[in-house]
């Protein structure tokens, strides 16, 4: 049997949880003294509102090795294979968490830890892609050739509307010392080799959504995509999204979703996105 373990930097549509059997490991958000789980003490609306009450912006880390530990010894059995995909290394301890737990139960246990490079709805569609080849006869391998092949060529473009949360978070790598200087901007962000840097900037929302455009067509053009629309705490401006770009591109299958509490503590609301990857053979 295989079993689907992600963490909470995953996004995706709520079903698919069930829909796919994928088991999710919170991450840690802390405000202050008082540390939550995301999904389990603390929602979305949650978060936003202590965020809203106290004027801070809290911190997430990586869940702890036990946490993995924990959960692969509930899920498995000898015999079973559990893959583990998680965030990109580049930006969270996560990965490292998992293979330390999997080195752990070596002997005990087949765990299969995968490092997406990625991260948000990229994660979670590779985990619903790890399902779909098992459940038409896919073996391990082939299941990793295909996570290695989307790892490879997707993209994450964003643009954020506030610059508070991304100012604080230190998790965006080389356009963050800039960023006292771009109050009046829109930060155009994307994932290069597992790091989020920032590519553009320009003055307006609106020529935001069209640079977003742009540059996936400029990767892509009218190659066949899987595409995820994805937004903080600001659904009209997803699905605004999502309508472009089912209007823009060749795509063959178009999901939207909300960012998950550990992705947008460091992003912000309002932030929005495409994710895209080649829907291949």
């Amino acid at each position: 049997m295989l079993h689907i373990v992600t963490d909470g930097a995953a996004d995706m549509p709520p079903e698919w949880q069930e829909q796919y059997g994928i088991h999710i490991v919170p991450i840690p958000i802390r405000f202050g003294e008082q540390t939550y789980l995301q999904g389990v003490d603390i929602s979305n609306e949650d978060f936003y509102r202590l965020v809203d009450e106290n004027g801070q912006v809290p911190k997430t880390s990586q869940p702890a090795p036990f946490q993995f530990k924990e959960l692969y010894e509930r899920i498995g059995r000898a015999g079973d294979t559990i893959l583990s995909l998680h965030v990109t290394s580049r930006l969270s301890g996560t990965f490292d968490s998992a293979a330390t737990a999997a080195r752990e139960l070596a002997g005990k246990l087949r765990v299969v830890p995968f490092d997406s490079g990625a991260g948000s709805a990229a994660l979670g569609m590779m985990c619903r892609e790890a399902r779909l080849l098992e459940r038409a006869g896919a073996g391990l391998e082939k299941i990793l050739e295909r996570l290695e092949f989307i790892r490879r060529n997707v993209s994450i473009v964003l643009t954020l509307d506030n610059l508070y949360y991304a100012r604080l978070s230190g998790r965006v790598g080389a356009f963050q010392a800039a960023l006292a200087s771009l109050l009046n901007v829109k930060p155009i962000i994307v994932l290069r080799e597992g790091l989020l840097e920032m590519a553009d900037r320009v003055r307006t929302r609106s020529r935001a959504i069209d640079r977003l455009l742009e540059l996936l067509n400029q990767r892509f053009g009218r190659q066949p995509l899987h595409v995820a629309a994805v937004h903080a705490r600001d659904p009209r401006a997803g699905a605004a999204l999502a309508e472009r770009a089912a209007n823009f591109f060749n795509i063959r299958e178009l999901i939207l979703t909300e960012l998950s509490v550990a992705v947008a503590a460091n992003l912000g609301p309002g932030t929005v996105g495409l994710v895209a990857y080649p829907a291949g053979e």
